[in-house]
């Protein structure tokens, strides 16, 4: 901390083939994943998200994390390995749990993840849980689709989520055909 009570959140912005990413990291671990066309965009959803905070750009240990998680974008099959700080509900919680549990590669609808996390009834609360999500690519919330398999909303875009999606396909084909997947 500085000369406050204030928490650091340390974080770092790059471009990558699907825009701009933050990652930002507190105390406790990677507590956002940030995706958009611009970097002050994606600076005032950090600060709205972490209003008490005190946000430090560009540190080393803040460029060191983008890397990995740039990373994880350009390579779907990697995963990181580091705390997470997920900030949501005990249910919002369980959603993202489930979410993690999706293979690269693969879909499931809302109503599958809701049966999943034992309440069958709340697809809509499964979506608002998605949607709250503020761990792009780490909580795979991209992989979830309608019951009929269409794609519908990402809060970083349907495009995005589009690109995402035929992305993990491509790598996902190919290491089954190499006989790693």
């Amino acid at each position: 901390m500085t000369g406050s009570n204030k928490e650091n959140i340390q974080f770092a912005i790059d471009d990558s083939w699907l825009g701009y990413v933050l990652a930002a990291q507190s105390p406790k671990g990677l507590c956002a994943v940030l995706l958009g066309n611009e970097p002050n965009e994606l600076k005032s959803e950090l600060r709205s998200r972490f209003p008490e905070a005190e946000l430090i750009e560009g540190s080393d240990a803040a460029t060191a994390l983008l890397t990995q998680v740039i990373g994880c974008i350009e390579d779907p099959s990697k995963s990181l390995d580091m705390p997470f700080d997920e900030r949501g509900t005990s249910f919002q919680k369980r959603v993202w749990k489930a979410l993690k549990e999706i293979p690269c590669g693969s879909t499931v609808s809302y109503t599958e993840i809701a049966q999943k996390i034992g309440s069958p009834q709340a697809v809509r609360a499964v979506g608002t849980a998605c949607g709250a999500n503020a761990l792009a690519i780490v909580v795979p919330c991209h992989r979830v689709v309608r019951n009929d398999g269409s794609i519908n909303g990402y809060r970083w875009g349907i495009e995005r989520k589009k690109r995402l999606l035929e992305r993990e396909s491509l790598f996902h084909s190919s290491a089954r055909k190499m006989g790693t997947g």
